[in-house]
């Protein structure tokens, strides 16, 4: 049996990615998705890519079951086969040892503070100009003198730059720096990587049918979500003032979605689009946030190599999707067409991953306290950005609303803060008295 397994795994992979191949190829020709109003485009794109992770999805849940099934990784063997199944399949057991983790470096306060202030406006400029050209790409016109004005649509080539980048950059930072020994089996990244590129997806196509602001604002307010997936996922119980918090920063996304101008929004159909595409961003992203937090504590993955292995998967699956679609030669013309795409295209993905590992620094260095104070500046910096640079209209009310959000973030992280000093000095306390 061990030596057909092999066998039977090419045979199970290869058969179930062209059946979903052929399907995907059907359906690409069909009425539904030909003929669909354009402010329902998305619909049938987002369709078709899904279709296209399933190319890789598929083949791999199969293998994964038959492996189970066969128990053939308690055969042994040092074969190719046997090290690859091992590597995307195989379970180490590993519990990880208090003592054994990295004890944080005392620094003297100057050298702390403009460590601070370099992650700060290392965060702040990459991250500021990744949301001015994320806007300007996926929203602006391309001109140029051999071709008309056009608008470029392909918000899955995007996402695929942005992750071949980070992926070349985190790999090469896991060959300078030495890292953890890894144990996680790589399968268990391909569930953040597929929600991740959703929601990435999302974000990019969002913004065909609501302004930045909007798209930013439903970000500072996705707390309720990442709740819910935390009770869900991880069975995080969560103190009063986080649920406080958490309906005020609501109300205040509310106010502001009701009252702000959305040059997006030419009718009721283009916002509901919008709307519905913010609602899978953010419980995409959320999923992805708490699934890599079960990684971190399961198998003491780090931070780099956590980046690394899902922009993999995630170039994987957005190659795949993109040549299945054979979309990569219109992008490819429109890069040809208008020079200046290529340039915004080069920047955009820069910036996404050097924020990627300003976050990753920021958060390994001074904790999640710090890095929350800074995403919530970045937030309000975006928003006043996209709305000199590109002539958003905020009136009184939907100001209101913005602040109600930010004041709920800053709250939040205060009434943290204030809890575990609270609750430090009663084990302190405690430990006097048994004394």
């Amino acid at each position: 049996m061990p030596s057909r397994t092999p066998l039977i795994i090419c045979f199970i992979a290869s058969s179930t990615a062209a059946f979903i191949y052929v399907i995907n190829k059907c359906l690409a020709k069909t009425q539904l998705v030909q003929h669909v109003p354009e402010e329902y485009l998305w619909l049938p794109h987002a369709l078709t890519n899904i279709l296209g992770y399933m190319i890789v999805l598929l083949p791999g849940y199969l293998t994964y079951k038959y492996v189970q099934k066969v128990n053939y990784l308690n055969y042994g063997g040092e074969g190719f086969c046997m090290r690859t199944i091992g590597i995307c399949f195989g379970e180490e057991e590993f519990i990880l040892n208090p003592q054994s983790k990295v004890q944080p470096i005392q620094r003297p306060t100057s050298n702390e503070i403009f460590s601070i202030g370099y992650h700060f406006v290392g965060l702040q400029i990459s991250y500021l100009t990744w949301g001015v050209l994320q806007e300007k790409v996926m929203t602006q016109e391309y001109q140029s003198n051999n071709a008309g004005p056009e608008h470029f649509k392909d918000s899955q080539f995007l996402v695929f730059v942005n992750r071949v980048l980070a992926f070349l950059m985190s790999g090469l930072c896991i060959l300078i720096y030495k890292q953890n020994r890894h144990r996680c089996p790589l399968y268990k990244y391909a569930y953040c990587s597929l929600s991740n590129i959703m929601s990435s997806w999302c974000q990019y196509e969002a913004l065909k049918y609501v302004s930045f602001p909007h798209q930013v604002l439903a970000k500072a307010a996705k707390t309720i979500p990442v709740m819910i997936m935390g009770k869900v996922i991880l069975k995080v119980k969560y103190e009063y003032y986080e649920y406080v918090t958490s309906v005020i920063l609501s109300i205040g996304m509310l106010i502001f979605m009701l009252n702000a101008g959305n040059d997006r929004a030419h009718s009721s159909v283009t916002t509901f689009s919008g709307a519905i595409l913010l609602v899978l961003y953010i419980t995409c992203d959320s999923f992805t946030s708490n699934w890599q937090g079960t990684l971190f504590k399961t198998y003491n993955v780090s931070p780099i190599q956590m980046m690394c292995f899902v922009n993999f998967f995630s170039c994987i699956f957005t190659s795949v999707s993109l040549l299945q679609q054979e979309a990569f030669l219109d992008s490819l013309d429109f890069m040809f067409k208008y020079p200046q795409f290529i340039l915004d295209c080069f920047l955009l993905s820069v910036c996404s991953a050097v924020g990627q590992l300003f976050i990753f620094s920021t958060i390994s260095k001074f904790g999640p306290l710090v890095f929350a104070i800074i995403t919530t500046i970045r937030q309000g910096l975006s928003i006043l950005l996209s709305c000199i640079i590109y002539n958003h209209h905020l009136n009184v009310i939907g100001i209101f609303g913005i602040a109600l959000v930010f004041v709920s973030v800053l709250l939040r992280i205060y009434c943290g803060q204030r809890l575990k000093k609270v609750q430090k000095s009663n084990v302190i306390k405690t430990q006097r008295i048994s004394v």
